[in-house]
């Protein structure tokens, strides 16, 4: 499922609850879309007797259909009459004039996640190595991490975290791919979120250890501390030196 595309929002327009002798009926409608400019909306309704769905109405195919003996009846008798026709009107009623507003107020208020790809340390002597991509500060909650080789998508030896909320509206996940090196292949981490137009791809470079690319960090941050102080110190000689009087002996 594309999260950067999909968008399923569950609209309530009346779930009308029947009770009688433990037995309930009940409806749900829904306004589906798969697009984030929303041109390809649905309607959908959906009848239930104790939980089982038994008739449902899809704005796609225009008209209802019966899951169950009873829903196939039930969905003969809606569509000789103007229940359907009115089923028909919701989506340009309901589903077009809500849609935009709630994916105003929710879509467009994302946040896109910070991501870190980093190795952990195994055993000494393992054959196996172990990658863990983070996902950091992100909203909506829903989103979707996962492991390519060579451009592939994984299946197997990868773990997940569920979404973690961190208690100030966003939230993290972490997923950890298990995997034997081998030269010249190419490991990703591809995340898929609401906040992305497409799915962001974060490569792998197995050319250092972790630990290498923290001193490496390091000892950059030093060579350029260093340089800034030689130039002040290079600045206030030039700056004293312009101010001495030589006196001829």
């Amino acid at each position: 499922m594309n999260l950067s595309l999909q968008l399923l929002l569950l609209l309530t327009l009346t779930v009308r609850t029947v009770r009688t002798h433990g037995y309930y009926v009940f409806r749900v409608d829904e306004c589906l879309t798969s697009s984030s400019a929303l041109t390809d909306v649905e309607f959908i309704r959906t009848e239930y007797f104790n939980k089982v769905p038994y008739a449902r109405f899809n704005s796609t195919v225009g008209e209802f259909v019966g899951f169950t003996e009873y829903g196939v009846k039930t969905a003969e008798y809606y569509n000789r009459g103007d229940y359907v026709l009115r089923m028909r009107g919701e989506l340009e009623r309901y589903c077009k004039h809500n849609l935009p507003i709630f994916y105003s107020n929710i879509l467009d208020k994302t946040v896109s996640p910070r991501v870190e790809l980093k190795a952990e340390q195994q055993p000494r002597g393992a054959h196996m190595s172990m990658l863990m991509c983070s996902a950091y500060d992100f909203y909506p909650p829903a989103i979707d991490v996962y492991w390519q080789r060579d451009g592939k998508k994984v299946t197997t030896d990868v773990t997940a975290t569920d979404e973690l909320a961190d208690g100030d509206w966003y939230y993290q996940v972490h997923s950890h791919l298990e995997y034997t090196p081998r030269s010249g292949e190419k490991i990703s981490c591809v995340v898929e979120h609401a906040s992305f137009s497409e799915p962001m791809v974060y490569d792998w470079d197995p050319s250092l250890p972790e630990s290498e690319r923290s001193k490496m960090a390091i000892g950059a941050s030093g060579l350029v501390l260093g340089l800034i102080l030689s130039a002040a110190g290079f600045i206030y000689y030039k700056k004293k030196s312009s101010g001495r009087i030589l006196v001829p002996s």
